[in-house]
């Protein structure tokens, strides 16, 4: 599969789990029903990191093509800085809810990362542009990113791991984990390493 149908696989999924959460934001009653018990207790992080994701989500694809990215640079500027605010938000307020996440502490610590990590990302990208290290922010783009697209390969492990039989209190940890630290494996070896290598 080349890049560029990668980019569009890529891209699709994105925007129709965005698009899911924007359903939610409405639909509550759509989503996995633990959400109940969160959208009772902690109301506020639940809807800002729902809306402030699906913000970082649905933008990001559009950053990383060539084409669009060469023919509009002021909107790649404001598209970068409204993905910024939707990892911020998204970010602090997944902080707040992986401290009440199912699946306990190993979940609990696997979100958490999670959140500080995307957030850590995101903040080394926009330093390095303003720098004028174009390299560098591209390498830390692509780190921010494979942790925003957790949203979709969390709903890919997920229902895989339970139509193989896993109890949810079994994978549901587990994908707390898998869903962002795979993605960040994938992206280094595909993604980040050949950018360093041209910058040798």
């Amino acid at each position: 599969m080349s890049r560029h149908q990668l980019w569009r696989v890529m891209a699709f999924f994105s925007v129709a789990i965005a698009v899911y959460a924007v359903v939610l934001l409405f639909v509550p009653s759509v989503g996995a029903p633990f959400l109940a018990d969160r959208l009772a207790t902690v109301p506020i992080a639940l809807l800002t990191h729902v809306a402030a994701s699906a913000v970082a989500l649905a933008t990001g694809p559009f950053q990383f093509h060539t084409g669009l990215r060469t023919a509009g640079p002021v909107r790649h500027r404001w598209l970068g800085r409204l993905y910024l605010l939707g990892v911020l938000v998204g970010g602090l307020s997944g902080l707040r809810l992986a401290l009440v996440s199912e699946g306990g502490l190993v979940a609990h610590t696997g979100f958490g990362l999670l959140a500080v990590c995307w957030l850590v990302s995101s903040a080394l990208a926009w330093d390095r542009v303003r720098r004028g290290d174009l390299d560098g922010h591209r390498a830390w783009m692509v780190r921010s990113y494979a942790m925003t697209f957790a949203a979709v390969t969390l709903r890919i492990y997920l229902p895989l791991g339970l139509a193989a039989g896993l109890p949810f209190g079994v994978i549901y940890p587990a994908v707390s984990w898998l869903c962002w630290v795979g993605n960040l494996l994938v992206a280094e070896h595909v993604f980040v390493t050949p950018l360093r290598h041209r910058a040798v």
